[in-house]
């Protein structure tokens, strides 16, 4: 299969000048988790040298609540991006099926519904050994990713207009 190397990645505090206004919101579910993502996401902004931006940081009690709070934090702040993170860990039901799968879709409808990135960064996972390591662990952080990719997606949508 031939792969292409992808475009470059996010210039480092080049926003056309412009302030940027991120919300994050963490569900409070697996809170040791989402509060190692939140680092991830702190850590990208101070990295990448964004110098111009604004971050409203909210709690919502799980990963469930994500969609219906971010669609509040759209219409209330009006940001460039949203970044949803929470932690939904897979149990003996099939509860988990229903709730990943409503987050997932919430979520992609309010990119669509506001054209805004609205981005996933709920890690679904068959056990807490899988979240830790990717929440900070050996497989790197994906709240890290997430904020990556807000960047990358204001970036491109800003080129798009």
């Amino acid at each position: 299969m031939a792969t292409r190397k992808a475009n470059k990645k996010v210039s480092q505090g080049n926003f056309s000048g412009d302030k940027l206004n991120i919300c994050v919101l963490v569900s409070q579910w697996h809170k040791d988790i989402t509060d190692a993502l939140l680092e991830g996401v702190f850590n990208v902004f101070e990295k990448m040298e964004v110098d111009d931006f604004s971050m409203e940081v909210m709690n919502v009690p799980g990963s469930y609540e994500l969609p219906l709070a971010a669609q509040l934090a759209i219409k209330k702040y009006s940001p460039d991006a949203v970044i949803c993170l929470g932690c939904i860990i897979k149990g003996e039901t099939p509860h988990f099926e229903y709730i990943s799968s409503a987050v997932t879709d919430g979520i992609m409808q309010l990119n669509l519904v506001h054209n805004i990135p609205v981005i996933f960064g709920v890690l679904t996972t068959d056990t807490v050994k899988q979240a830790k390591a990717r929440s900070g662990g050996k497989h790197g952080n994906k709240g890290t990713d997430a904020a990556m990719a807000a960047l990358e997606m204001i970036e491109l949508r800003n080129k798009l207009k």
